[in-house]
Order: C-alpha cells, then structure tokens, then sequence
C-alpha cells in the first residue's frame, strides 16, 4: 500500500506528474523495468540504457563516501533496490522509498540477504516528513519528469531533513538528447513512459532560494543520457 500524504513541496502539477509516474510504474512497465534491472538479455537499444544506469549509479556511489557505515540513507525514488543494495554493501542504512509498490516488491524480493538487515523499502512519497531524517539522500532517475520549480520545491522540502547532501539526476538539456527524442521513444508506444523534461544546471539553480547546486557528471550511453547533480542545504 502506496503512503502518499500532502507534503511540504507538493503542488497541482507536482502531484499531477507523480500520479503519472506511478501509474506508468506500477500499472504499465513493471515487467519491463524488472527485467531492465536484471541480468536477462534485453535488446540493443535497452542493453545501452543498462549500461548507462550502471554507470550512473557507480557515479552517484563514487560521490559519497567509501565508507557509509552508519549512515542513514534515503534512496528517493529506488525502483527496484540496485542502488540500495549497494549502499548497504558500504554499510550504510538504506531506507528506499518508490511511489510504485510493485517495484517495491522487486526489491525486497530481490534484497541481498547478507544486508537485509541495513535495507528499509516502503512504498509512497519521498517527501513524507514521516520518512525521518537522513545523512544523505540519493535520487537516480527518479525526479526526470519533474519541471525546475517542482524540483527546486522538492528539494527543499527535503533539506531540513538531510545533514550532508542530495545528490540526483536529471535529463540534460542537449542537442542529441532532444535529437533523440524526435526520432523515437526508448520503448514500443504501449511502454512509453511519462514526458522527461530536460533542465540546464543553471535553470535548477535559479529554482533553489538557498544552497549550493553542482554538476557532478553526465553519462552518455546509446538512448541513456543523464546528469548527475549534488545540491547542498
């Protein structure tokens, strides 16, 4: 069962964009994403997409600190549980929220038994304050269908609650990214997942009152292409 309370960053369009997502998540793709996120052959165009995420979420690992024992995590927007079971590997305790309960039960199916006892999934908002406070909060794919005043509200509605850092993607405003969006979409029409909306840093920055934003990465791979951000309270 989905926890979806009213939370300080939430708007009309804010709301609208996550009933969206979840229904594209939970309703529409699930068997698609759970088999992206697997070790099961997939076509060229997804097998480039697979990649790309690897090599994202190694990005978003080599932004925190090696050793995360005892730390508290929020992994906002976690899918399937990759990125959280890495980060409970380094020691940190994981708690992943996803606005999908079928992917939640992907991941705790999935759940690595030597860290099950550092891992925490729940499915619902990553706002709710009821979440609790965390050292770090990681969001991977997770805010890309977001506008840059959504994105700059939900982030600080989560900074009271963050000692260090969000760190986060976004869909990069580029000419082959939009190139590729007018030729075709990742996955057959029926899969289509909701409208990314590509950002510029400096537009993010212009969205945050307070704090500090920095570009930590882009990752380019096939129909990949994200950028990885850290913004600090």
């Amino acid at each position: 069962m989905r926890d979806f309370v009213d939370t300080p960053g939430e708007g009309a369009e804010y709301t609208s964009t996550r009933d969206r997502v979840e229904t594209y998540f939970d309703r529409t793709a699930t068997k698609t994403w759970e088999r992206l996120t697997s070790d099961a052959p997939v076509s060229g165009i997804r097998a480039t997409v697979r990649a790309g995420r690897d090599e994202m979420r190694t990005t978003i690992l080599d932004t925190l600190p090696a050793d995360l024992r005892g730390a508290r995590i929020l992994d906002a927007g976690c899918g399937t549980g990759a990125l959280a079971f890495e980060l409970a590997a380094r020691g940190a305790d994981v708690h992943g929220v996803d606005i999908s309960p079928q992917l939640i039960d992907i991941a705790r199916k999935r759940a690595p038994g030597a860290v099950a006892d550092r891992l925490r999934f729940s499915a619902g908002d990553m706002l709710n304050p009821a979440l609790g406070r965390f050292d770090y909060t990681v969001a991977m794919d997770s805010l890309i269908y977001y506008t840059a005043e959504d994105i700059g509200r939900m982030l600080m509605a989560l900074a009271p609650r963050i000692e260090h850092s969000t760190v986060f993607t976004v869909a990069p405003r580029t000419p082959l990214l939009m190139a590729m969006w007018r030729i075709g979409k990742l996955f057959p029409r029926a899969d289509r997942s909701p409208t990314m909306v590509p950002h510029t840093t400096a537009r993010l920055a212009a969205a945050l009152p307070t704090g500090q934003l920095r570009d930590i990465r882009r990752v380019t791979s096939g129909f990949y292409i994200s950028q990885a951000l850290e913004y600090r309270a």
